[in-house]
């Protein structure tokens, strides 16, 4: 994607490019073994769990349409800031290493990365985070990246999901002549790892609750879809409890509402749209869902202003370096990220704090 050289108010000039990263998925059958490997660091899967996900993938379609929307992403946000914007998969091409390779050749002096996650784990921000030092450190040693923590209830991003929400809510309104309660569905993590400390579970419903409050939803819930194949326990409650629990109230229908996704994935297009309408079905109900926000012109502007971005990662990491500074000085970050250092180590750097410091006026951050 080229520099299309314009200013923009929402990035300064010395700010080179935006990188964003997502997941990865492969686009073809064929791809889906080694797709497998990377996931999950070299293990290979039995062949019977490798031939289910090639199922999966078959009925939505044969391949993921998640880089597609991620790349439509990226060139609208392009177009909006007048920047270059580069796109890295963790597990699949073109892999965040590649992606920085790319962003040395093109002379790129500093990045601001964010992660198409909204909500922070170390199960997934954590990675990516990983995976972009090690190739920084590799092939670009002297490129400067601001590390966006998290952007769970950035304004834009909230209005993004509502729009989509509210016109499935209208759908359901006219086709079942009545309304529905609304499940808010994200990836569900270990539960050791929101017992370690993690704020994922936390941050998810966050985003969920500022969504009802903007929409004045009456009833809503969180729920926590495509627990891992594993013996640990993993956080919930689970969609399937929850479309249970709508059948046990007398419900005719519920609408999923993703809000830990902002592109379509199997586990959207086929968790939700196949095995998840599927078991409704069973229990007499309807099954809907909001559509996806991929390219919606709300999500990139929420995308194109990294400031929102800093400041909101700025908060989070901050109340977890200091949280006795915020609650006794009152201290609202401007600007935080994760920047080279002279020691060519990735750190934490506030750069700034906004607001009548209540505490010793000499007080900073380390």
């Amino acid at each position: 994607m080229e520099d299309a050289g314009r200013d923009s108010p929402g990035v300064s000039k010395d700010c080179c490019g935006v990188l964003l990263l997502a997941h990865g998925a492969p686009d073809r059958l064929e791809d889906i073994p080694e797709f497998l490997l990377h996931v999950r660091g070299g293990r290979k899967l039995p062949d019977a769990a490798v031939e289910e996900v090639k199922r999966r993938y078959a009925l939505v379609g044969g391949g993921s349409p998640l880089l597609r929307q991620t790349n439509r992403q990226a060139e609208a946000l392009a177009e909006m800031l007048g920047q270059p914007v580069f796109v890295g998969m963790r597990n699949w091409k073109p892999f965040i290493s590649e992606s920085v390779r790319r962003l040395a050749e093109e002379g790129i002096r500093r990045v601001v990365a964010l992660c198409l996650a909204p909500q922070n784990s170390r199960t997934s921000v954590g990675l990516y985070r990983e995976r972009l030092r090690d190739a920084v450190e590799k092939f670009a040693p002297h490129l400067e990246v601001e590390f966006v923590e998290s952007w769970h209830v950035q304004a834009d991003l909230i209005a993004a999901f509502r729009e989509k929400i509210s016109r499935a809510l209208d759908k359901v309104e006219e086709l079942a002549g009545g309304g529905a309660p609304v499940i808010f569905t994200a990836h569900s993590v270990p539960a050791r790892t929101i017992a370690d400390g993690d704020p994922y579970e936390r941050q998810v419903r966050e985003t969920a609750a500022s969504v009802a409050r903007m929409m004045s939803l009456g009833e809503w819930s969180v729920a926590f879809q495509s627990q891992g194949m594993t013996d640990e326990p993993w956080i919930g409650p689970t969609v399937e409890s929850e479309i249970d629990r709508a059948a046990a109230a007398g419900h005719r229908g519920v609408l999923i509402a993703p809000v830990g996704f902002v592109s379509d994935h199997v586990e959207i297009l086929y968790d939700i749209d196949v095995a998840f309408r599927e078991m409704a079905s069973e229990l007499g109900l309807k099954l809907w869902r909001a559509q996806s926000l991929n390219d919606s012109p709300v999500l990139v502007k929420a995308l194109q202003d990294p400031s929102a971005w800093v400041r909101q990662s700025a908060a989070e990491s901050l109340n977890r370096i200091a949280p006795d500074l915020i609650t006794k000085a009152g201290v609202v970050p401007i600007v935080i990220g994760v920047l080279r250092d002279p020691d060519d180590q990735i750190a934490w750097r506030a750069a700034g704090l906004l607001g009548e410091m209540r505490a010793e006026p000499e007080q900073t951050v380390p």
